[in-house]
């Protein structure tokens, strides 16, 4: 499943992606510095309901928000050299949690990632168009 987009089409993008990923909670976002996977979680925490203001966790490694309820986890293994940093942190507990976990750089712990982890690509069109990939293991 895929989708092209700009910025202005990037809500709609959220919640199609949400649906598309039924029960999938652990989510692995692959792309490059820059191409737009904070700016991608930003919008799914809107989707969600998240109130907290949304924001790179690459210094603190883990954000935690609230959404009507839900813990929604943003991880960005950008800073982490191996998983075990990525398990002193904290990582492993949250993507066992049941609960949403939006992973940036998951590459850094590919042995961390549960085996039903949706991977979504994100890659560029243009200045201003992305395309998103969705790949769900069964």
């Amino acid at each position: 499943m895929h989708w092209t987009f700009n910025l202005a089409q990037l809500p709609i993008i959220a919640l199609e992606l949400l649906r598309a990923l039924g029960s999938h909670r652990v989510v692995a976002l692959h792309g490059g510095m820059g191409i737009g996977k904070t700016t991608l979680v930003h919008a799914l925490c809107d989707v969600l309901g998240v109130r907290d203001p949304v924001s790179s966790p690459t210094f603190s490694i883990i954000n935690e928000y609230n959404a009507d309820g839900l813990t929604v986890y943003h991880i960005d293994c950008y800073r982490l050299r191996t998983e075990t940093e990525a398990v002193d942190a904290g990582v492993e507990d949250c993507l066992f949690s049941g609960e949403w976990c939006f992973v940036e750089w998951p590459e850094i712990i590919p042995h961390l990632l549960p085996g039903n982890t949706a991977i979504v690509k994100i890659s560029s069109i243009n200045e201003t168009t992305r395309r998103l990939d969705l790949e769900i293991k069964l």
